[in-house]
């Protein structure tokens, strides 16, 4: 049995790739039986080549910036993806420092059919760190904070998020008497025991990465606006907003600066008649 908890992934806290990871954002995906060309092929990637180890993959993608000349809104990226053996056979493995931009869930869903997919990714030095659990074309658990949970069985994992070291009552809330612990070790232990494949500093670095340069995503349409944020001790601020209600108090905000600006003063006390004194007030506007 795999008895992997967040201890065994401390090495990250002193490993230059996992920094280089977080300060860039990254995404990190795990897809079981399937093979890297057809991972590539999957996120419509178009090939690059081979890459030695991270380095090889960080030049790769540093190169294509450099051709995009750093456009900051520019999110195509380089990815590189190998072949990794974990439970019930061949996963591959795709590496991403794309601001944890991640691969589209539409096609994780594809790929995870008939297996399963775990993603895990962070956003670059802001505080969003998410995890993804596919099973057969089926998201089952997301989060970005474990004691706040979505997808088709949200509270599946529970049992694992404990064992690996998450601080979770039985009932998947936040347990405040439970000791403190990295998050990010701790999800690195949970995909573990999901794939079956330790992820360490020398299987990174020493892989031979198929490459392919990820285009850009097409923009979805939005039809609302949501604010979920949840603290360090689990509790939650949820707002959601449609589209019609936004664009109906935009249109209330441009009503109000569009109207007539009237601005008043005091009448001078005594007897000076209004005559003398003018009208008491300015306006401006159309």
């Amino acid at each position: 049995m795999n008895l992997v908890t967040a201890h065994d992934y401390a090495w990250i806290r002193t490993s230059p790739l996992f920094r280089h990871a977080m300060e860039n954002g990254y995404t990190l995906t795990l897809i079981q039986g399937r093979s890297p060309h057809e991972v590539l092929r999957a996120m419509e990637a178009e090939p690059r080549g081979t890459g030695d180890g991270t380095a090889g993959l960080i030049e790769a993608d540093e190169a294509h910036r450099a051709e995009a000349d750093d456009d900051p809104w520019d999110e195509s990226y380089v990815a590189g993806a190998f072949s990794a053996p974990g439970e019930r056979g061949d996963w591959t493995l795709v590496l991403g420092f794309d601001g944890g931009l991640g691969i589209e869930g539409a096609c994780v869903e594809t790929l995870s059919r008939g297996g399963r997919a775990v993603a895990h990714s962070s956003n670059g030095g802001k505080p969003i760190h998410l995890f993804h659990w596919f099973e057969d074309g089926e998201l089952r658990t997301t989060f970005e904070v474990p004691s706040v949970r979505d997808g088709n069985s949200p509270d599946e994992l529970v049992p694992l998020l404990r064992d690996v070291g998450f601080p979770l009552t039985p009932q998947g809330e936040h347990d405040e008497s439970a000791p403190a612990v990295d998050r990010k070790a701790a999800v690195l232990a949970l995909a573990e025991r999901l794939t079956g494949i330790r992820v360490t500093e020398s299987l990174l670095q020493d892989a031979t990465y198929a490459l392919g340069l990820v285009p850009e995503q097409p923009a979805e349409e939005w039809t609302g606006l949501v604010i979920d944020i949840t603290d360090a001790h689990g509790s939650r601020l949820y707002k959601e907003w449609t589209y019609e209600e936004i664009a109906a108090a935009s249109d209330r905000a441009r009503a109000e600066a569009n109207a007539p600006v009237v601005v008043t003063h005091d009448e001078p006390r005594g007897g000076t008649d209004r005559s003398e004194r003018g009208t008491g007030e300015w306006r401006t506007g159309p």
